[in-house]
């Protein structure tokens, strides 16, 4: 597996493909009958292999964006240190909104987002993870309205979740495996 970066696989990509289209049907269900358009903003890079398979997924009219985040960098724990490097290319105010995320981790970074994306005024603010790791929080956690898969408190990659800008093309997610070096 991946050279031997790979521990164990920890899910599978048809089980990832059946939840993703579960919660595409679920934002659409939620979404029936609201007069506010529906944008997904997508966080860079993590979640842009979930965020092409969700909007695909959810069968009403919307529009997408990105914003940039990172408090990572070539670690495998968070700095705590929240740094944008893109923002939003449209005004949100007045939109039905949902933060499309690739992990919940500190949560930091998320809370940082949604106070940021609140101040813009729009109609509604949600969030949707592919996944949401379990582990002690020194803080409260914004509300998390869609979640994937709830795992363990590990590193994983695949999925669009890398280590080190690498793993991001496979198409289950695994556990790094301890010691694992990025590859090159």
């Amino acid at each position: 597996m991946e050279d031997g970066a790979i521990e164990r696989v920890l899910i599978e990509e048809g089980r990832i493909r059946e939840r993703v289209r579960e919660l595409g049907a679920q934002i659409a269900r939620d979404h029936a009958g609201r007069d506010a358009p529906l944008i997904l903003v997508g966080i860079l890079r993590g979640a842009v292999v979930f965020m092409a398979d969700l909007i695909r997924a959810v069968e009403a009219p919307l529009t997408i964006d990105f914003i940039a985040v990172s408090s990572y960098g070539r670690s495998t724990k968070s700095s705590g240190v929240v740094r944008i490097f893109k923002d939003l290319n449209e005004s949100i105010e007045g939109a039905d909104v949902i933060i499309v995320e690739d992990i919940i981790d500190s949560g930091l970074t998320l809370s940082y987002l949604v106070d940021l994306l609140r101040r813009r005024n729009p109609a509604s603010l949600r969030v949707c993870s592919f996944l949401f790791k379990e582990r002690e929080r020194d803080h409260d956690l914004v509300p998390i309205d869609y979640i994937g898969f709830r795992i363990p408190d590990e590193f994983v990659v695949g999925y669009g979740l890398d280590y080190a800008g690498f793993y991001r093309n496979l198409p289950y997610l695994g556990v790094l495996a301890p010691g694992a070096p990025p590859p090159g």
